[in-house]
């Protein structure tokens, strides 16, 4: 609905404490950027709402609780905590409802889905959200899509703060924002410079990018040269074979985070570069028994899952967190066939446990 008195399409984006801040700042300033009103609902006017990552700091313009929703052309949900606290407001999920009732946009972010979930809005949906929740989406009747930007209907979703400025595109775009003036490009583009366009909305700054690319090749490094070292001492050939195996994954990794690198006009930082050193003087401490091998490398391989973890919503440019997401997936992988060799070579099969007899067991 057109705000009448100014002429601009109107827009609430809700908040509460511990909001993923990129997923607050980017959508609010390309809105504000487009020349959209934009209206932050909280549960309580006199709070100053405080980012999750300790960059936003917004007190409300109002609250879900006075708010109509038929005034709105569309609702925004970021994720982060947040969405945990606004599905617990009945004001807030009332005012979804409304919403997306009414046919006006209603686009959710990464954990922004929970408060869908609350308001049973997801039924029959295709959706996305974070990985976190995605068994929650799919209990909530919606069909999860592993995909940047799913569009069904008058509801938009995204995943993570790297599909910010494909979701934000496609919010403006579905409220009358496009053409040559605005210079967005199509969302379904997989070779926009996503990232420039994040970054001008105040999402991660190219240094940002390139420190993450940076974090992820030194872990890939270390990784190459300390499974060479656990190779070099391992005689269990099956257990050597996937050493190998996971080397030459490595590889692959060191080469497309380097691709990434050049591509943003950058090269690989002093501490990635000597991140294979680190690991020859560490390996060189280690023993040569078999099983010791195998559970240093997965040791390495858990370290890793929580490192690249950590990176997957770190920035905002598409392009790196679907590198990140792939090195993670990786890992989990040989984890997993890790800890198959393992248990076969300790004997240590997983059983089912034996029923209860009835009798109490004291403590």
């Amino acid at each position: 609905m057109v705000n009448y008195t100014t002429g601009k399409k109107k827009v609430a984006i809700l908040i509460e404490n511990d909001v993923e801040d990129a997923e607050f700042q980017v959508p609010y300033n390309a809105l504000k950027q487009a020349g959209m009103e934009v209206v932050v609902l909280g549960s309580r006017i006199n709070e100053t709402y405080k980012g999750k990552q300790g960059k936003v700091s917004k007190q409300a313009d109002g609250t879900t609780t006075e708010a109509i929703a038929s005034e709105f052309d569309a609702v925004v949900i970021p994720g982060g905590v947040a969405p945990d606290k606004m599905r617990i407001n009945p004001n807030t999920v009332r005012f979804v409802q409304e919403a997306m009732q009414q046919g006006k946009l209603v686009a959710a972010v990464c954990h922004g889905p929970q408060l869908l979930i609350e308001g049973d809005l997801l039924k029959g949906k295709q959706a996305t959200g974070f990985l976190a929740i995605r068994k929650d989406i799919i209990n909530a009747g919606a069909n999860y899509v592993d995909e940047p930007l799913v569009v069904d209907g008058n509801l938009i979703t995204s995943r993570q703060p790297g599909d910010l400025p494909i979701f934000t595109t496609a919010l403006l775009s579905r409220l009358g924002y496009g053409g040559k003036e605005a210079a967005l490009p199509d969302e379904r583009d997989p070779k926009a410079e996503w990232w420039k366009l994040a970054n001008a909305w105040g999402g991660s700054t190219k240094g940002e990018v390139v420190k993450a690319l940076n974090t992820a090749l030194s872990g890939e490094r270390y990784s190459q040269e300390a499974l060479e070292k656990y190779s070099e001492k391992e005689s269990d050939q099956q257990i050597k074979s996937l050493f190998q195996e996971m080397i030459s994954n490595k590889q692959r990794h060191i080469e497309f985070l380097e691709a990434r690198l050049n591509q943003l006009g950058e090269k690989p930082s002093i501490a990635a570069n000597i991140a294979n050193q680190y690991a020859k003087v560490k390996t060189a401490l280690t023993g040569s028994d078999d099983i010791y091998q195998l559970r240093s490398a997965l040791g390495d391989v858990q370290t890793g899952i929580g490192d690249i973890g950590n990176l997957i919503p770190a920035t905002t440019d598409p392009v790196s967190t679907a590198m990140f997401t792939q090195i993670h997936k990786d890992l989990l992988t040989h984890e997993q066939r890790l800890v198959d060799l393992y248990r076969t070579r300790v004997g240590a099969d997983v059983k089912p446990a034996k029923p209860t007899t009835g009798a109490a067991v004291s403590m």
